[in-house]
């Protein structure tokens, strides 16, 4: 059955390169020796999940009860919800309906949230696997490594189970930060391993990292899982920050040329098709495919306005392949995403986990 090209803007994925991405992350795991657990947060689909589970992951990362939902319901069994997830009596009938059909890991950085879901779970509390959630310089949540001790002791006193640590290297997304990150990120996993080793936990201890700019230089003597999401698509995050080639991007978003002043052209993917993520370090707000030179220097709602080098200019009407900045924000404002292998539309998917952030 032959289906119809969409009309713009849209996100397209090459398949091809989207299965070289999912089986280099999974070789370079086998090889080096630390499990593999990514983060469905960056694409939302559960075919891309299925693809990352024949590669021999894991198991799955995401950030929401929701999206855990979701993933369980399509026969994904063993899910960490890499979050500090503060419990509603909602959210722990929600928490509680997955217990019986997955193994679940949650993240936890305080004895109060711990207080908590005793509260709300009761005796089925200690069926979760808590993962003590530590700070390795990105200071956003978790407790510094020192304060292992004494969180530990509080979750152990109301009977919860603890099967290790984790932490988020977010501060590896900057100039040169890839290979500093990454080594704090193990330091601040050395740490707590003592911690939990001295509290007595010493059976099977999972020590989680894992960002994709710091994936490469991770230490594998200390890790012993890694949470990459993004490097399935990659981004323009990526590209600028070296830690992807251009020809590992597999998601762009097609757009047309809709007027040109210049060598500035307006192409009809704004915002609400790019989303508008631009960090301090990036040249612009994403890419075009094909033409390094060139950059997105203005991005309304459905306006992007792309500054070609002279001569390079393309004509209204063309479709462009824009990579998007940050991929996790661009697939979470679609319904679906067009697969295409060697040049030829093949499949859509669902977005199924769009939106999914309770």
């Amino acid at each position: 059955m032959s289906l119809d090209m969409p009309e713009t803007p849209f996100i397209a994925v090459d398949l091809e390169i989207l299965q070289a991405n999912i089986s280099r992350a999974a070789e370079s795991a086998r090889q080096r020796g630390y499990a593999l657990r990514p983060h469905v947060k960056t694409h939302k689909i559960i075919e891309i999940a299925r693809m990352q589970h024949a590669a021999g992951v894991l198991g799955i990362t995401v950030a929401t009860i929701g999206e855990a939902e979701i993933f369980v319901d399509a026969g994904f069994t063993d899910v960490f919800i890499a979050y500090p997830v503060w419990l509603t009596p909602r959210k722990a009938q929600r928490l509680d309906s997955l217990l019986d059909r997955a193994t679940i890991r949650m993240g936890i950085d305080s004895v109060e949230s711990g207080q908590q879901m005793k509260e709300l779970l009761g005796g089925r509390a200690p069926l979760i696997e808590f993962m003590i959630e530590v700070d390795c310089g990105h200071h956003r949540s978790g407790i510094a490594p020192e304060g292992v001790t004494e969180l530990v002791s509080g979750l152990l006193e109301l009977g919860l189970t603890i099967s290790g640590a984790f932490t988020f290297p977010g501060h590896s997304y900057g100039p040169g930060a890839l290979s500093p990150a990454a080594q704090d990120e193990a330091r601040a996993l050395e740490q707590a391993k003592s911690h939990l080793e001295a509290a007595g936990l010493c059976e099977n201890l999972i020590l989680s990292g894992g960002s994709t700019p710091s994936l490469a230089s991770a230490d594998v003597h200390v890790i012993t899982e890694q949470r990459p999401g993004v490097y399935v698509f990659n981004d323009a995050q990526q590209l600028e920050l070296g830690s992807c080639d251009w020809d590992h991007v597999a998601l762009t978003v097609r757009a047309t040329v809709v007027s040109i002043r210049g060598n500035r052209v307006i192409v009809d993917a704004g915002g609400k098709a790019l989303a508008a993520d631009r960090a301090g370090y990036a040249t612009g707000y994403g890419r075009v495919l094909g033409n390094p030179e060139a950059r997105i220097v203005a991005l309304s709602e459905h306006h992007a306005t792309i500054e070609f080098p002279k001569g390079q200019v393309p004509t209204r009407g063309d479709v462009l392949s824009v990579i998007p900045n940050h991929v996790c924000n661009t697939v979470n404002l679609a319904d679906q995403v067009y697969v295409f292998d060697r040049g030829e539309l093949v499949d859509t998917w669902k977005v199924a986990a769009r939106g999914r952030n309770s």
